[in-house]
């Protein structure tokens, strides 16, 4: 009888050898693909803590996801402005954004909590809030907006400057003050009879240079790298609010990663995040230090009477909004000021 053997074996070798080809040419396709790439747009300089941050977050995926994934980063603007930036976000033109705090409001009245005049004793304060079970709920405040929030970024306190010294709160009546988006920052100069004036922040140098404006609050990080300082002879070491950001992505994107992926994406996000918060700390002394070393603003600094006429001025605006941000929330930040 013939051996019919090899009818069986040779179409099996011949499946083992597309298989194999199969494997090598799949193999050949990975190596050469384009890798995904990931767009961060912020709009502050690179040498600012959130500028160093992003290069920080781009240098760590590209290494720990190396040929699958390139992040680019635009600073200062490049891709989006302050003001369209989450727009973008959500039709994922860009993947990143780090915007401030004040931002959020049209996606969630919480985190306007943070615009609060003399909430926050200082920026450990800010912190020990923020990392509490009360700040880390704030973080998933916009998921129903498909905003998701992985994370907050220092930058410091803010301080007033202004073409004139600003000692007492009289001192900025009728004067013209760049503002973020935010209600509750109209209503803090509205209380001291100031005027705000809503303005991107790419604009804000051109804005004091023209004397279209009159003076804008800032931490020093800010106002030094975005030369502020140069075309404002005063500024006031006020210490009145935060600036702080926090890092989002679409709820698209991020459900759109393998979990492998995502669960790299927030570990190099956080490694990130702290280094930008370690360069804050640095840098709010550093920076403070080099626009007075420049002689071109003069620091005014307010005794303590003074700077409770401030306090007494613009703490009537919690009440304002305290239906919005919920007084649960503002006691818990109230008491991350004990230490």
């Amino acid at each position: 009888m013939k051996n019919n053997t090899s009818t069986f074996t040779n179409p099996l070798k011949s499946i083992a050898k597309l298989a194999t080809i199969a494997s090598i040419l799949a193999a050949s396709f990975n190596v050469f693909a384009e890798p995904t790439e990931i767009k961060f747009s912020h709009v502050v300089a690179e040498n600012t803590p959130k500028g160093q941050m992003a290069l920080k977050f781009k240098e760590l995926i590209e290494q720990r996801l190396p040929g699958e994934y390139v992040v680019n980063v635009f600073p200062n603007s490049q891709l989006f402005g302050d003001n369209n930036e989450l727009a973008a976000l959500l039709l994922n033109d860009v993947q990143f954004v780090a915007p401030s705090l004040s931002k959020f409001e049209r996606y969630t009245k919480k985190l306007q909590i943070f615009d609060l005049p003399f909430l926050f004793e200082d920026m450990a304060a800010v912190d020990r809030f923020q990392q509490s079970e009360s700040g880390q709920k704030l973080l998933n405040s916009m998921n129903r907006k498909g905003i998701v929030g992985l994370g907050y970024l220092h930058n410091g306190m803010k301080q007033f400057s202004a073409n004139d010294p600003l000692t007492l709160p009289k001192d900025a009546k009728g004067k013209k003050f760049r503002i973020m988006a935010s209600d509750v920052i109209a209503a803090q100069f509205d209380a001291v009879g100031a005027i705000p004036v809503k303005k991107p922040f790419s604009e804000v140098f051109t804005l004091l240079q023209t004397r279209a404006i009159d003076g804008q609050e800032n931490t020093w990080s800010n106002t030094y790298s975005m030369k502020f300082y140069e075309v404002q002879s005063h500024i006031t070491e006020s210490n009145h609010g935060v600036l702080d950001y926090m890092v989002v992505t679409s709820n698209t994107f991020w459900k759109g990663l393998p979990a492998d992926k995502r669960a790299v994406f927030k570990a190099s996000l956080d490694e990130a995040i702290a280094l930008g918060n370690k360069i804050a700390a640095e840098k709010d002394n550093e920076d403070k230090q080099a626009i007075l070393d420049s002689k071109r603003s003069e620091l005014v600094t307010l005794t303590p009477a003074a700077r409770q006429q401030w306090v007494n001025a613009m703490k009537p605006v919690w009440a304002k909004f305290e239906d919005q941000i919920g007084k649960d929330m503002i006691d818990a930040a109230q008491a991350a000021n004990t230490k």
